[in-house]
């Protein structure tokens, strides 16, 4: 967003937006997030004041609003294809309903809840190794191996937290962008 504002100025204002939600219907809502400039940003308000679309400010950075929507995509795409996967291989096994069945006694709201993260970060050391494991068995089953791996590779990111689960939050979330 920032390269796409930066092509079309000198316009006079520049305003970031994404939508989240379902599209707008009786007794649904969806949220627009918008971001840059205070007055541009008021009159988007007021255009949707009496719609089924919430708008709601990102801030004044043009480009927060889509970072905004890329975190989230990013996490709730991935989550939902990495259960496809998860799905196939237990099905490869005979075990999908044990599978569903373990899945229903996990907490539910790992999003929402970024305080979990220093506990993941302090566990990375032997979780890697582990998402390695978990990519060789679905190669040997046939299926997408590159999510487990990917993984792996955050994780090696958090190595030097292992086992310190008091770390705060900006720490473990700061160590994933050094050395990226």
């Amino acid at each position: 967003m920032e390269r796409i504002a930066s092509e079309i100025r000198p316009a006079p204002v520049v305003l970031d937006g994404a939508i989240f939600g379902p599209p707008p219907r009786a007794g649904q809502s969806c949220r627009l997030y918008v971001a840059g400039d205070d007055g541009a940003s008021e009159l988007m308000r007021t255009l949707f004041k009496e719609s089924a679309v919430e708008v709601r400010s990102a801030g004044g950075h043009v480009g927060s609003a889509a970072a905004l929507k890329a975190s989230f995509a990013g996490f709730q795409k991935s989550a939902r294809t990495l259960a496809g996967v998860s799905h196939a291989l237990a099905d490869a096994h005979g075990v999908a309903d044990l599978l569903t069945e373990e899945a229903r006694r996990m907490p539910s709201q790992i999003l929402s809840d970024p305080e979990y993260l220093p506990s993941v970060a302090a566990r990375a050391w032997r979780w890697g190794p582990e998402m390695q494991e978990v990519a060789d068995t679905l190669r040997e089953a046939e299926l997408p191996s590159e999510m487990a791996e990917a993984a792996a590779s955050v994780m090696a990111h958090w190595e030097k937290d292992k086992d310190q689960y008091e770390l705060a939050l900006a720490d473990v979330l700061a160590h994933l962008r050094q050395g990226s």
